[in-house]
């Protein structure tokens, strides 16, 4: 499966959840593309439905059963995320360090700048929960690694895209 922005925002989101929820949404996300990406990252294995008690990832229900959409171990590998082990998400580990954290946003940057549509400021925002300030900071940050950015148009949003180092 080729991973779309839409995609790859939903699974980046995911990965940084400790319980690895897609929902809620990130905002701005909504309608049938969103709905239609959660069913495509489902059939492919990179999501799965699992009965769940948090209010705020439930996506149906069925009865007295609450239901929620989670990211899978494939879905971790095809944005480039090593999966924790099933032991250790429920030990609780340590808070990784800052600088883990910049590593995986920074990936998750340089993946959506990746894609053949590129990212919008608005998507690299849901993608990392970085303000707009430190979002175009991390734009330059790549321009100055060697990483080609260039704008572009998608729309009438202005569309960020990366070409090789």
């Amino acid at each position: 499966m080729k991973l779309g922005d839409t995609h790859m925002i939903l699974l980046s989101t995911a990965s940084q959840r400790e319980n690895g929820s897609l929902l809620p949404l990130p905002s701005g996300m909504t309608g049938a593309r969103v709905t239609k990406a959660l069913a495509a990252l489902a059939k492919n294995g990179l999501a799965e439905e699992r009965e769940t008690g948090e209010a705020e990832a439930i996506s149906r229900t069925d009865g007295d059963l609450r239901f929620g959409v989670f990211i899978t171990a494939a879905g971790l590998a095809a944005i480039g995320v090593e999966p924790a082990g099933a032991g250790a998400r429920d030990a609780q580990p340590d808070a990784p360090s800052p600088a883990a954290q910049r590593t995986t946003k920074a990936a998750t940057v340089l993946a959506l700048l990746s894609g053949p549509e590129g990212a919008t400021l608005a998507e690299l925002i849901a993608a990392t929960g970085w303000l707009p300030h430190t979002t175009r900071a991390a734009l330059t940050g790549l321009r100055k690694k060697g990483h080609s950015v260039t704008r572009g148009k998608r729309g009438d949003q202005t569309c960020y895209t990366v070409a090789a180092a």
